[in-house]
């Protein structure tokens, strides 16, 4: 017998479709506003200098998305033609239309994945740049680096790994660009401070509406001569705001949140041990986010939303996201609705 759903649909889609709950939303209402395209926005602002602090750079700049702080960093580091290194399956290759190569006019180079899943190794980065050659050879420029990586299933990257990996592509004269997205995940898991994991990164972006609850929002860190660039580059793109404060505010809010993700962690784990028992084949999640693999992607997220779980399929299976709007109880009622393998 198929089970109903028995209450609203739980959503484990994506962390992103979490909802300002009411100190969030009061927190919007009474910001304190200015212009920022003409002189600024003081609680705009105080964000920018929040995550500054955080990540231990000389300053950042909200932007609406994380996609266009990525596309910011290419636009500004990478001259037209440049090529650029990248995790294979990372969010900045396969998940932004490619308008690495359209706007910031990079050539993008694939790394394997051989110090982990989601991880290259040193050696993947010294064999990939190019050395010398004829004036019409590509010329590399950029590594972007992505903690915790998405396509992997939220897999994390340790300082000393990170650390490896930026030492080996200054030395051999590239940028970093660390794709940020979930840093507070992984720095939640691996506890240590999110600069840690931003050190010996030239940029950084990071999200405040995956996890921590804000409603839009992303913030792109570096140097101070990095972000005066990177304020003309994206107003050229669209995304200069004017009272931004509403939304800073609850960014804000957000930050101050990011403990609790160990709760979604958890409750990651508890649902790949349900997969488990119930005969499905996952990996223990580092973070929050579940691979399941499936014969038919499609076909699996089809049922589970007629019972009332909504997912994402993937190439070769299903992804679920715990957030901060899933409870344990939710959990279980989730596990109830899968059908058996095969």
């Amino acid at each position: 017998m198929t089970p109903s759903p028995a209450g609203p649909p739980i959503d484990l889609r994506s962390d992103t479709v979490t909802r300002p709950d009411a100190r969030m939303r009061e927190a919007m209402a009474r910001a304190e506003v200015g212009d920022d395209v003409l002189d600024g926005d003081p609680t705009m602002r105080a964000l920018e200098e929040r995550v500054a602090a955080i990540l231990g750079t000389e300053d950042a700049l909200w932007v609406p998305s994380g996609s266009m702080g990525n596309l910011i960093a290419l636009c500004v580091h990478l001259e037209r033609g440049d090529r650029f290194l990248a995790p294979d399956r990372a969010h900045v290759l396969d998940q932004e239309v490619g308008t690495a190569a359209w706007l910031a006019g990079g050539m993008p180079r694939a790394l394997p994945w051989t110090a982990g899943p989601g991880v290259p190794g040193p050696s993947d980065i010294t064999r990939a740049v190019s050395r010398g050659g004829p004036y019409f050879a590509l010329r590399d420029r950029l590594l972007c680096l992505e903690n915790t990586h998405n396509a992997a299933g939220g897999t994390v990257t340790t300082p000393a790994q990170h650390r490896r990996l930026t030492d080996t592509a200054h030395e051999a004269g590239l940028l970093v660009h660390l794709d940020g997205a979930r840093l507070w995940n992984a720095a939640v898991a691996l506890d240590v401070p999110p600069a840690e994991l931003a050190a010996g990164a030239d940029t950084v972006q990071v999200c405040l509406s995956k996890g921590l609850g804000a409603p839009v929002g992303s913030v792109l860190a570096g140097g101070t001569e990095f972000v005066r660039e990177a304020r003309r580059v994206r107003k050229m793109l669209g995304g200069g705001v004017r009272q931004g404060g509403i939304l800073a505010a609850a960014g804000l809010v957000a930050l101050e949140r990011a403990g609790r993700l160990a709760e979604d962690h958890e409750h990651a784990r508890l649902l790949a041990a349900g997969l488990a028992d119930r005969g499905w084949k996952t990996d223990t999640p580092q973070t929050n986010i579940v691979m399941l693999p499936a014969d038919d992607p499609v076909h699996t997220v089809s049922v589970l939303a007629g019972r009332g779980v909504l997912t994402v399929p993937t190439d070769d299976g299903v992804r679920m996201i715990t957030h901060r709007d899933v409870s344990r109880r939710d959990i279980g009622r989730a596990l109830e609705a899968f059908p058996p393998p095969g």
